[in-house]
């Protein structure tokens, strides 16, 4: 079983969901992306961590995307030779995670299909382990 945990990036992610949700009068909307988030995903990344989608299998469609999967892909082997990114899509959001050995790092979360978000959010990534 996997442990997962959350980056200081992905909290801030999350912290600017709920403040558009609030500021839309949906805070019950954010209450259901908790739940989803603790009853639904961390389960599944526990028992099942390569479940997510591989990140680098996306196609690249910009030059900027092209630069930052590279960088990224550097990152990662610093950090680990068999490290992966996938990203886990929920209905409405996407996360981005990293899964180094038996560790499930999510790293970045969004709206589903904001990948400027998600790539700002890796560009963090190798302050992962610290």
């Amino acid at each position: 079983m996997a442990t997962v945990r959350f980056t200081a990036n992905f909290e801030r992610n999350l912290q600017a969901v709920e403040q558009f949700l609030l500021g839309a009068n949906a805070a019950h909307a954010f209450d259901g992306l908790l739940a989803e988030l603790s009853d639904t995903v961390v389960p599944n990344l526990e028992r099942f961590p390569k479940m997510g989608r591989p990140f680098f299998e996306r196609p690249i469609r910009s030059v900027e995307s092209h630069n930052a999967t590279e960088k990224l892909r550097a990152q990662l082997e610093t950090i680990h030779p068999q490290a992966e990114v996938r990203e886990y899509v929920m209905q409405h959001y996407m996360v981005l995670y990293a899964l180094v050995e038996a560790s499930v790092y999510c790293c970045a979360f969004a709206t589903t299909g904001n990948c400027r978000l998600i790539l700002h959010g890796i560009g963090l990534i190798d302050r992962l382990l610290q």
